[in-house]
């Protein structure tokens, strides 16, 4: 019986570990966003934050395991609703798609290292850098 405690309670603690966050550049003047703002930021409609610095989304590849968590548990979207959105607009001449990065760490350099840059993380231990902005209803 404390064997099923134990299992259940290491499952548990190895979701919550890996949860992924939303991050941005520690100069962006948001600590939280609720789930209706973030899909305004990806779905690129909203391009400015309230201070009036541009805001410059990066994203990994669709493909990858931390996107599909990312679109699925902060944006309550499926990846491919998000690839249409950006394939509308990219060709329809409306705006441009978020920078697809290759890495997790590529994600922190870039975030860190870009004025009004928002991404996502799975590893919320090493974000020294970077400010997590917590997601709300």
């Amino acid at each position: 019986m404390n064997t099923k405690f134990v299992v259940a309670g290491s499952v548990l603690w190895a979701c919550s570990a890996l949860a992924t966050e939303v991050v941005t550049h520690p100069a962006v003047p948001m600590d939280q966003l609720t789930v209706t703002q973030l899909r305004g930021i990806y779905s690129m409609r909203q391009q400015n934050w309230p201070d009036g610095t541009s805001v410059k989304v990066f994203v990994l590849s669709a493909k990858s395991p931390i996107h599909q968590s990312f679109a699925k548990e902060k944006l309550q979207m499926f990846p491919y609703q998000l690839d249409r959105i950006w394939q509308k607009i990219t060709y329809s001449g409306l705006g441009s798609a978020p920078v697809v990065l290759t890495s997790e760490q590529q994600m922190r350099e870039m975030v860190a290292n870009t004025e009004g840059a928002i991404g996502y993380i799975e590893n919320p231990d090493e974000l020294s850098k970077l400010k997590v902005i917590h997601v709300t209803q």
